[in-house]
């Protein structure tokens, strides 16, 4: 069985959380990709950051909806998660924008491990990562759909 080491892409294209949206966009278009892990100053995987949060930042706003009881006003949805949306909707770095703590595999996870991961968590940009914060490689739908082909 094929493992992550055998279809990941070695050579990582990356950022900083310091990089500026522009910047991802142009990248993400010159290479032709979906997303790219994120380091810090140690080279250590602290995000992802990907098309969809380029994306998520021209979406409407959505206004918590609310109801008024008695001069209360109760939040049916977590007032907070608006005020999340408007950071990263306004986001200039990807620190703004990053989704922090991503999904990551090792170098033996197994294809169909990966595969369902990618489907089930929706996600599209895979670090694969030796210790939990070293950046070994990357996979991403492409990566996965190579090996229907070979």
């Amino acid at each position: 069985m094929l493992t992550a080491r055998d279809i990941m892409t070695h050579d990582v294209i990356t950022v900083t959380d310091e990089t500026t949206v522009k910047e991802l966009a142009q990248l993400l278009s010159q290479h032709q990709i979906s997303g790219v892990p994120v380091l810090n100053d140690n080279d250590e995987l602290v995000g992802v950051v990907t098309e969809s949060d380029l994306i998520f930042q021209t979406k409407k706003v959505h206004i918590p909806t609310v109801i008024t009881i008695l001069d209360s006003v109760f939040y049916l949805e977590n007032p907070d998660k608006m005020g999340e949306e408007m950071k990263k909707m306004a986001g200039i770095k990807v620190k703004d924008i990053l989704t922090s703590a991503p999904v990551t595999v090792t170098e033996e996870t197994p294809l169909d491990e990966i595969a369902t991961i990618m489907s089930e968590k929706n996600v599209h940009t895979l670090p694969v990562v030796v210790n939990k914060i070293t950046l070994v490689g990357v996979i991403g739908k492409k990566d996965i759909i190579r090996t229907l082909i070979d």
